[in-house]
């Protein structure tokens, strides 16, 4: 009986005890056909809407609406201060401001011109003009530029709670 406890316990610990590799963050967004440097949760390349069609999509939402999506864009302008957001080209002109989920991550401050891919909640919003200014005092903007904002606009506003930037 004595033999049979230890043998269960031995059992128990060996079943237990089994060893799991846990995989890498890089690991984790599989590059297989580009390479991603990963921001915020991991997420997959694959399935990422064109940064174009997303404009669309954009001007369909009320003021209420929100969408989860992930889609592609180049970075147009980033925080120089601490990467804390960026905004993303569109199409026509059109950009979307981009924030990160509860201030969890951040990007690097060099990554203007660079394609990316963000998942998260994409929302329409009034940015008021103390707003407008402190982004634009984050992006280095001239004091001229800065008194020129005069009044709130709608804007397209991500939330992201993880980016992909190729490299």
């Amino acid at each position: 009986m004595k033999s049979f406890n230890i043998l269960l316990v031995f059992l128990v610990l060996l079943v237990g005890c089994k060893y799991e590799q846990k995989p890498s963050k890089q690991s984790e967004i599989g590059t297989i056909e580009k390479n991603y440097a990963s921001y915020g949760k991991a997420i997959d390349f694959r399935g990422a809407i064109e940064g174009e069609d997303i404009l669309d999509k954009f001007k369909s939402l009320e003021d209420t609406d929100t969408l989860v999506t992930k889609f592609s864009a180049k970075v147009t302008d980033v925080c120089k201060s601490k990467g804390c957001w960026m905004k993303l080209n569109l199409k026509n002109g059109e950009e979307v401001m981009v924030k990160f989920k509860d201030y969890g991550f951040f990007v690097p401050k060099d990554i203007e011109g660079m394609e990316v891919i963000v998942n998260g909640i994409a929302f329409v919003d009034k940015m008021s003009v103390e707003d407008q200014k402190h982004y634009a005092k984050d992006a280095g903007e001239s004091q001229e530029d800065i008194d020129r904002i005069k009044e709130s606009k709608r804007t397209y506003e991500f939330e992201a709670d993880g980016v992909l930037i190729q490299q």
